[in-house]
């Protein structure tokens, strides 16, 4: 090999090598610009500072993690795109069931500069205020805007109606108050509209459905609207399953266009001003499984073509004008029934019908039907969990019932005439609510209130009847209960300092026994107590100090005892009318007058 060839091969190596290290600079140049842009983008970065900004308070934690410079990677509730760095999501969202759970502050307009954002949800946050943000028109890719359970105010921006991708909204559980902007019927990809619980009002705009054929979730109940039940024109409507318009203020007749929606599997239309009859045609429906019609002004026969619903399983008509008789095809049809509730109509039944007493159901409730004798003996009881035959005219039969009923959660007879030792009574072990007010009953209130019972029952209402003996002592064990009225009966004694004992106990009223003693001081004690009346008894002694501690307390009621002493001088305690303390021996203080030194 010459030297001219080795130093030629030579030139060539490091040519190569040089090449090679150029590929690799250029591969780690470009590695490192796909890093740079998936680090979060700096415009959307200072948007979400700034509502960070307007967030003045923060419980959820949620906000101590948006600090640094890579919202992408660190920030919790948000989520980039990963080949550009820019924002496409952001979910803010409140531990649910937790009232030290929330925000506070409002929503930034600064929201709308995050162009490239699909998923909107600031929910659950409970105090954020203020205005939706009228530029958030301006975010034509977003599919989901859900801010829902705020204290958000003003009216729904007309502007939304521009987001042409919308797919999801979901402005349930504020504040808002207008009417719908016509201009949310050109969201003609909308599956799913949540506009419940505000103050909404007016009348439904046509537009609003007239285009809105793929919807498959509409909700508008609890708000103000009035007028007609809107019309479902422009169909067909074959993806829409559940309509919601209850808690408002429609009139007139249940429209027949809704009568035209096959797919519909749940329809909500009570507690409004809707009256003439159910339409026969209601056996249309024929993927119904729930229907409530309750708290309207529907009149006429209950119609024999529900029977043909095979889907049915909820079934709601309480609360109207309806009359009997009930159609004989009820018993054969309906297979899939589980819940029915037909109280407080113009319906005049006698005894429970047989259908209802043979049949495998959940939830029965019969108030207000005219109901006599003996409680009904339902033949399959296992699955049975409530019954409610309230407001009736039932005498006997008490023992068989309970004894029958070991699967019952909750019980409501009450205002009947049922005449029975309650110490006799075979309550079920997991009762829930026990509600036997306004009857005839006897016995011991221990065979009620007692450490057995006090571990699963929520509610006892036992108030005006003929109960005696004392109140027992509670165990600390007995944690569940929330109401406990045992108001107008012939209870004597005192009052167990043990009451304390029943920490999540939000009603207590004693009222109009034969108790004597004092008021226990660990009564203070109870911090979810709303509701306290002791009226109409013969307690003596004060009223004591550490009920200032009582920081829920909404109603109290100590009239016509033998109180004496100054008034714990805080709220709520001097807000209460003065009512609330009359004819006691000597009370004093505000909202009475000025106490002499010798009671202070």
């Amino acid at each position: 090999m010459t030297e001219t060839h080795f130093r030629t091969m030579q030139v060539l190596k490091w040519v190569a090598l040089l090449l090679a290290l150029l590929a690799a600079i250029g591969s780690l140049d470009t590695q490192t610009r796909v890093q740079a842009a998936a680090l979060c983008s700096g415009k959307d970065r200072a948007s979400l500072l700034s509502f960070k900004a307007a967030i003045l308070r923060d419980t959820t934690g949620t906000l101590l993690s948006w600090t640094g410079r890579d919202c992408c990677s660190d920030w919790e509730g948000v989520t980039c795109q990963p080949s550009t760095g820019r924002v496409s999501s952001l979910i803010l969202q409140a531990r649910a069931e937790d009232d030290e759970s929330f925000m506070k502050g409002i929503l930034s307009p600064s929201l709308a500069n995050l162009q490239s954002l699909e998923v909107l949800v600031v929910s659950g946050m409970k105090r954020i205020g203020g205005p939706i943000p009228d530029n958030l028109s301006r975010l034509s890719g977003l599919s989901q805007l859900v801010l829902e359970f705020n204290s958000l105010d003003g009216t729904v921006p007309p502007g939304l109606g521009h987001l042409a991708s919308l797919q999801t909204l979901s402005l349930n559980g504020n504040r808002l108050t207008g009417q719908i902007p016509p201009s949310l019927g050109n969201l003609k990809s909308l599956l799913q509209l949540n506009l419940a619980r505000n103050s909404l009002s007016g009348q439904i705009p046509a537009t609003l459905l007239s285009s809105m054929q793929r919807m498959q979730f509409l909700d508008l109940s609890f708000n103000l609207f009035s007028g007609s039940v809107p019309e479902f024109s422009g169909g067909p409507f074959g993806n829409l399953t559940n309509v919601d318009f209850s808690n408002n203020q429609f009139s007139g007749q249940i429209p027949n266009s809704i009568l035209s929606l096959s797919s519909i599997s749940s329809l909500s239309l009570g507690d409004n001003r809707l009256s003439g009859g159910i339409p026969d045609r209601i056996s249309s429906l024929k993927s119904l499984s729930q229907l409530q019609l309750s708290g309207n002004r529907l009149s006429g026969q209950i119609p024999a073509s529900i029977s043909m619903l095979q889907n049915l399983w909820y079934l709601n008509l309480s609360r109207n004008e309806l009359s009997g008789p009930l159609p004989m095809s009820l018993g054969q049809g309906i297979p899939s029934l589980s819940t029915i509730d037909l109280s407080h109509n113009n319906l005049s039944l006698g005894s429970v019908p047989e259908w209802i007493r043979n049949r495998e159901l959940y939830d029965v409730r019969l108030a207000g039907c005219s109901l006599s004798g003996r409680l009904p003996i339902f033949t399959k009881p296992d699955s049975l969990a409530t019954v409610d035959l309230s407001e009736n005219s039932l005498t006997d039969g008490a023992s068989s019932f309970f004894a029958n009923l070991a699967s019952l959660s909750e019980v409501r007879l009450r205002n009947n005439q049922l005449n029975f030792d309650v110490s006799k009574i075979p309550l079920p072990y997991n009762l829930r609510i026990l509600d036997l007010r306004s009857n005839r009953l006897v016995g011991q209130l221990s065979a009620i209130l007692n450490n057995r019972t006090g571990s699963s029952l929520e509610i006892i209402d036992v108030s005006s009847n003929q109960l005696s003996g004392r109140i027992p002592e509670i165990s600390r064990g007995a944690t569940s209960l929330k109401v406990l009225n045992i108001a107008g009966n012939r209870i004597s004694g005192k009052i167990p300092s043990s009451i304390s004992n029943l920490g999540k106990l939000q009603r207590l009223d004693v009222s109009r026994n034969r108790i004597s003693g004092t008021i226990p001081p660990s009564l203070g004690g109870l911090a979810n107590l709303q509701w306290l009346d002791v009226s109409l008894n013969a307690i003596s002694g004060r009223i004591p100090a550490s009920f200032l501690g009582l920081a829920h307390l909404q109603h109290a009621n100590f009239r016509a005892n033998r109180l004496c002493g100054q008034i714990p001088q805080g709220r709520p305690f001097n807000i209460f009318r003065p009512v609330a303390y009359a004819h006691n021996l000597c009370l004093c203080g505000k909202p009475l007058p000025p106490c002499p030194r010798s009671h202070r």
